[in-house]
């Protein structure tokens, strides 16, 4: 096997089918397998998948119900597979036509890589505004310490080796297990590299509540981050920036009213608030500015895997 694609899902029977049957037309000239490591779903999830084990070449569903999370079940779809290069994909996304060959090829030549987004094929205009074409052109960049490049984890790929030397996804996290997953990489000296040929159709949140309770979390965990991998470095003046958005946010409800960019804001704003008592940090608040990244490198293991994947060339040559 050359590439191994692992679907982490959870009760997606809703969506599952159209993420499938993508998978089952895409063509490459080489072999690759599909693992959907079920994370214990308890609707017709399993029967959906069974139908296209005829229909995807080296298709397994693997029984991930022993711990909830979807981080446990990427972790244990990597353990379970057959390639060096594996890719994660989303049950509720969609992969554009050339996908698997754009991805897979690039996996040929770097230990990790990242998708492009279309945010326009499966959501209405709220959908796509809000989301703000985050990684449809280039990577995403955290706008506070480090700074890093990251990647959202639906179309994310790496190579088994990379996978562990940094110990997998990190199962205590409940969200932005990816960007956690990416500044790790990084610190490993591992290049994350872009691949635009390689889309995937995002599915964004279409109603309100969602869009707030995703917004509040990622603010949470952001906040988390910061206060993690910051290092000696601060955001200037975090504090005065909250409250000043605080203020900004009130005055777009009484001038416009509510709607979903409304929504996010407002979970963004709590999420922050929520992070900063939880973590014993200043605020994540969004600056605007893009910095030059300042992760700081681990030498020794990245010539290991470096040495590792030139070895891995020349067989391939």
């Amino acid at each position: 096997m050359e590439l191994s694609v692992i679907i982490p899902c959870y009760n997606g029977a809703k969506t599952l089918a159209a993420q499938l049957d993508a998978l089952a037309v895409q063509q490459w000239d080489k072999p690759w397998e599909l693992l959907l490591a079920d994370n214990g779903s308890t609707d017709n999830t399993r029967a959906i998948a069974e139908q296209y084990m005829a229909k995807i070449p080296h298709m397994r569903i693997l029984d991930a119900s022993a711990k909830r999370g979807v981080s446990f079940a990427r972790n244990l779809g990597v353990t379970t597979a057959q390639a060096e290069a594996v890719v994660f994909c989303d049950a509720d996304d969609v992969v554009a036509p050339g996908w698997l060959a754009a991805i897979g090829e690039a996996l040929q030549q770097y230990t990790a890589v990242a998708s492009a987004f279309d945010y326009t094929r499966l959501n209405k205009q709220p959908g796509q505004d809000y989301m703000g074409g985050n990684q449809a052109t280039e990577l995403q960049q955290l706008w506070y310490p480090p700074y890093a490049y990251h990647a959202g984890g639906c179309g994310l790929g790496v190579h088994k080796s990379a996978h562990k030397a940094i110990g997998g996804f990190d199962e205590a996290m409940p969200r932005l297990q990816d960007t956690d997953y990416c500044l790790r990489l990084q610190r490993e000296g591992i290049e994350l590299k872009f691949v635009s040929e390689a889309v995937i159709y995002i599915r964004s949140n279409d109603n309100w509540q969602d869009v707030y309770y995703q917004a509040r979390t990622w603010a949470r965990y952001n906040t988390q981050l910061y206060s993690r991998y910051r290092g000696t470095d601060r955001i200037a003046k975090p504090w005065r920036k909250y409250w000043r958005d605080w203020y900004r946010l009130l005055r777009r409800l009484l001038r416009q009213g509510n709607g979903a960019k409304f929504a996010f804001q407002l979970g963004w704003q709590v999420g922050l608030i929520e992070g900063s008592i939880l973590y014993r940090s200043a605020p994540a608040v969004l600056t605007g500015k893009k910095h030059t990244p300042q992760v700081q490198v681990r030498p020794a293991v990245a010539s290991s895997i470096k040495n590792e994947n030139q070895s891995r060339s020349q067989i391939h040559s």
